[in-house]
């Protein structure tokens, strides 16, 4: 109390002059009718810019659950897309399963679920993604990581409430790849040298690839989806040695700034993958 009566002390001229200033406002706009209206226009301008900069700041601090929201949503109207669902053949047995079958006899092939990124490395031979979701929100091992711009990596470690992602920038990366103008497929590596670029192999030299073709996920590949973007091509080096092209793609992902991904889980994916790795020898 003592402080503000200093305070009060040492500041009277001010304080008055402020007071007496604004009772001599007040008292205007009360006897004139044209200052009443010119203050209460600037009042209006003011407090419209106060509130635009309230707004404005209130938005920037819900940018995260804004994200999670449309990460929520996407995930929503990725999971009701045509493509992830796929006629059986009409000539078997039909089997009921606990797999999601439509009206049409149409069974659920892809299943989509938004994840966070909370790590990230990028400057490694061997780089990762640290995912804000594990096996009690419904990952699994295997799963595709999809940001919204393209193709980010495979789900290989999963813990109860986060999972980690080989990205595509890791030496082992290895992803099935196509061109989308005429489908000639290759595999997806990386060679350890720049984050923004990948090498697309064994690419059959009767392709008539052009620099800026577009680059999608094959039909062959059992983790993820097809026709999902990687990059574009930038380079192209023909192997005077064998019959292939050696592609250089620059990622449709800029791995720098990845904040949110989708899982993607196939949910044939274990089927198809013992039948490919099964080694007949073995059974002999």
């Amino acid at each position: 109390m003592k402080n503000i009566f200093d305070f009060i002390r040492r500041h009277f001229t001010l304080l008055s002059f402020l007071l007496l200033q604004i009772a001599s406002i007040y008292m205007l706009t009360k006897a004139s009718t044209s200052h009443q209206t010119f203050f209460s226009s600037k009042m209006n301008d003011a407090t419209s810019k106060i509130n635009e900069r309230y707004y404005n700041m209130r938005g920037y601090f819900f940018l995260r659950e804004t994200n999670q929201k449309l990460a929520q949503e996407n995930a929503r109207l990725l999971n009701l897309l045509g493509s992830n669902i796929a006629a059986p053949d009409s000539t078997i047995r039909v089997v009921t399963d606990s797999v999601y079958k439509d009206s049409l006899n149409k069974y659920r092939k892809y299943n989509w679920l938004p994840a966070k990124v909370i790590g990230n490395t990028v400057s490694l031979q061997t780089n990762f993604l640290t995912l804000e979701r594990g096996s009690l929100q419904g990952v699994k091992k295997g799963m595709a990581a999809i940001s919204p711009e393209g193709i980010a990596g495979v789900v290989v470690e999963v813990s109860e409430n986060t999972s980690k992602v080989m990205s595509l920038l890791h030496r082992n990366s290895r992803v099935s790849a196509m061109l989308k103008k005429d489908n000639n497929a290759g595999s997806i590596e990386w060679d350890g040298a720049s984050p923004y670029y990948l090498l697309l192999r064994n690419v059959s030299k009767g392709a008539k690839v052009v620099k800026g073709d577009t680059v999608v996920t094959s039909t062959y590949s059992a983790n993820f989806p097809p026709y999902q973007v990687v990059g574009r091509v930038a380079e192209i080096e023909a192997d005077p040695s064998s019959n292939f092209y050696t592609l250089k793609i620059k990622t449709a992902v800029n791995f720098f700034t990845v904040q949110y991904v989708y899982l993607v889980e196939n949910l044939r994916y274990q089927e198809q993958f013992e039948l490919e790795n099964n080694n007949p020898k073995n059974r002999e």
